[in-house]
């Protein structure tokens, strides 16, 4: 793997040249926090013997439940978030 394999282009605010976020050196919290806003994975649950799918921000945190897979996408789709699965 090349050092650019391990690099994510960004946009920059001013004069619109593009920046970098080297994924080697991110500190714990740096991955904690990446994608927070823009990324949502979805999991499979079981409440009280029901099966359904639980929605997460990137961050862990819970933002909504969904009784399908394919719900649960629709619905992070349109809060404009990137799903993402986790197995």
């Amino acid at each position: 793997m090349t050092d650019d394999e391990d690099i994510i282009t960004t946009e920059t605010e001013g004069e619109g040249a593009p920046g970098y976020v080297a994924l080697r050196h991110m500190s714990p919290l740096d991955w904690a926090r990446f994608g927070t806003h823009q990324i949502a994975y979805i999991r499979p649950v079981l409440v009280n013997g029901v099966a359904g799918i639980s929605i997460h921000a990137a961050d862990g945190t819970p933002i909504g439940a969904a009784p399908t897979a394919e719900l649960a996408i629709v619905a992070i789709r349109q809060h404009e978030m990137a799903p993402a699965r986790v197995h």
